[in-house]
């Protein structure tokens, strides 16, 4: 199983396709219209996104925009058997939202399903070709189609809806694939959030974390799926004064806070998203004086200074100087602080999330909740 696709629901597809170009650097692949919906698909290297708003109150985009602001509605699996997959989902109680959809006449066959995830956030599963096939392989598929809340009728049903459609990744591009996305949920439900997509899809349990600061904090435990690409941290409050109970609060309910797309380049990506007008979240000097007195942290690399200047987090391990993972965090892309990316690089396949990081973008996160509170008062 290797993450798909990404559904985001938005108020204005094409204004946020023109974003996303402009601001991220992705690329426009196709966009149609079905019934009340618009969609724009967009794509950087494997990274691919569906962006859709309503035309109509009619819209199932329009009713989920009622109950929360844009993100994520759907994260989409590509599976290698989806009977077996879907199976094992409902007997793990996961509530079907379309059953298995097939157009056979497409190259490979595709077939599709959805189920409800955690809180509103849904999954769609999707197979290319027979269950024994090789389904991770993106490079030699198709461009990844989608299904819609409540319609019968794939995207790509009607292969005229589309144009050239992208069979290989886009050369290029900013970005090689999602390194990670971050599931925020409600105080207490961490336990029964890890359970539930250990039984429904099979993923296990990695690092944890229980990140504190003087004024909040937050448990976070890592998900991984065995074989794959995918991780994701899932975090839940420990106060109410919380940035993750923040964000609870102006979602209403439970989503995804965050989506990290993995970089070759980190330091090239974010000069060229800081010329494209990308806003980043703020590290202080502190965090980069407490850095100095760690092993491996040389002064006088030009490349050390580069990284101090663009405001990159690093972490590595003592034994692996040079096995860096280094980290960026944008402002907030909607009107509502509920969204944000994350650029990442991995070098020498740095696994896994650093401590220091993750506690520096909580408090750096922190930072900004307060700025909001302030000004607010």
């Amino acid at each position: 199983m290797e993450i798909d696709h990404i559904h985001f629901y938005v108020k204005d597809a094409t204004a946020q396709r023109d974003w996303f170009v402009d601001y991220l650097g992705f690329e426009a692949v196709a966009s149609f219209t079905h019934t009340d919906t618009h969609t724009e698909l967009i794509q950087s290297g494997l990274v691919r996104f569906a962006l859709s708003s309503p035309l109509s109150v009619a819209s199932p985009i329009a009713e989920y925009l009622d109950r929360h602001p844009p993100g994520v509605a759907d994260i989409a699996f590509a599976v290698q058997d989806l009977a077996s997959c879907l199976d094992q989902a409902t007997a793990a109680g996961a509530k079907v939202l379309q059953s298995i959809q097939e157009q056979p006449s497409s190259f490979p066959p595709l077939k599709w399903a959805k189920i409800a995830g955690w809180g509103e956030l849904s999954h769609t599963l999707i197979q290319r070709g027979a269950p024994k096939g090789a389904i991770g392989n993106f490079t030699n598929e198709i461009y990844p189609f989608w299904t819609e809340e409540n319609i019968e009728q794939s995207i790509y049903s009607d292969p005229q809806n589309i144009a050239n459609p992208i069979s290989i990744p886009i050369p290029n591009s900013l970005y090689l694939n999602i390194d990670h996305f971050v599931l925020n949920v409600e105080k207490g439900d961490l336990k029964t959030a890890l359970s539930w997509y250990e039984k429904v899809f099979g993923f296990q349990g990695q690092q944890t974390f229980d990140i504190q600061t003087e004024r909040s904090g937050l448990h976070s435990q890592v998900m991984i799926y065995p074989d794959s690409l995918i991780q994701f941290p899932i975090n839940e409050p420990t106060s109410h004064t919380s940035q993750v109970q923040e964000f609870l609060e102006l979602n209403r309910g439970p989503g995804i806070q965050h989506i990290a797309l993995k970089t070759n380049n980190i330091l090239g990506t974010v000069a060229q998203l800081r010329k494209n007008g990308v806003s980043f979240i703020d590290v202080p000097p502190t965090y980069y004086a407490t850095l100095r007195q760690r092993l491996g942290f040389d002064e006088g690399s030009a490349e050390w200074q580069d990284i101090q200047r663009k405001k990159i987090l690093v972490d590595w391990l003592a034994e692996t100087p040079n096995s860096l993972l280094l980290q960026t965090f944008t402002q907030p892309i909607f009107e509502q602080p509920t969204f944000f990316f994350e650029v990442i690089e991995r070098r020498e396949e740095a696994a896994g999330f650093g401590e220091g990081n993750f506690q520096a973008l909580f408090e750096a996160i922190e930072r900004e909740q307060l700025k909001r509170v302030e000004h607010s008062a």
